[in-house]
């Protein structure tokens, strides 16, 4: 089992950048698929993105395609979500997520592990 911890969330203003961190302990994190989601007061859950195991491969929702970038250090046992131009709608906590089928998905249900999140405001 593997436990997840997000940093890295604050108040920006729009058009700035904040880098995320997923800390992960209690197993290798090389050998989960790892996705980045959102959720906004009073919305559903929503994938941001994802990224394979070795790294080799991302996949973003339309929505933050160009402006955010996944990343993995499989050394360091952690995951980046870098975040730039951001928008007042990017708004939200923020929570890492684990699997360990070897699918990059962009469901929910897909993920077996959560962090707890960390809050991003951006205002306008």
């Amino acid at each position: 089992q593997v436990q997840l911890v997000e940093s890295g969330g604050g108040l920006v203003q729009a058009g700035g950048s904040l880098r995320l961190s997923c800390a992960a302990s209690g197993r290798t994190l090389s050998s989960y698929v790892m996705g980045w989601f959102r959720q906004a007061p009073g919305k559903e859950r929503e994938f941001v993105a994802a990224i394979s195991r070795s790294g080799g491969n991302t996949y973003y929702a339309d929505s933050v395609k160009g402006r955010f970038t996944i990343s993995r250090d499989n050394a360091k046992n952690t995951v980046y979500l870098q975040m730039t131009s951001l928008k007042p709608e990017d708004t939200a906590v923020y929570s890492c997520a684990a699997t360990l089928r070897d699918i990059v998905s962009r469901r929910v249900a897909m993920y077996d592990y959560w962090g707890q999140g960390t809050q991003v405001t951006v205002s306008s």
